[in-house]
């Protein structure tokens, strides 16, 4: 499985439409092949702070979502509301048993 974490900061006067515009890419993101979960949350100590969490099935699908141009497109336009740029680590992780 393939996890994403990601998170940006945006402006104080883009939070209502950067939230908007993230809720939309996840919902969005959710129906394609190979997503297992995809998630935006609202920092509680830094409300300017939206924070991705993704899961992928693998790596293939991962590189399909990145090449989808609406995505393209939501991060592009999430950048020009961010106050620094937004910040994306990718992990390869497996299930363990407990």
């Amino acid at each position: 499985m393939i996890i994403v974490t990601g998170s940006v900061v945006v402006k104080d006067e883009h939070r209502e439409q950067a939230l908007a515009l993230s809720l939309e890419h996840v919902r969005r993101s959710r129906a394609e092949a190979g997503c297992l979960a995809h998630a935006v949350h609202q920092d509680v100590e830094n409300p300017a702070r939206l924070v991705f969490v993704e899961e992928w099935a693998d790596q293939a699908a991962l590189a399909a979502h990145f090449a989808v141009p609406a995505s393209r497109a939501f991060a592009k336009v999430l950048g020009t509301l961010a106050v620094e740029p937004p910040r994306l680590q990718v992990f390869e992780a497996q299930r363990t048993t407990g």
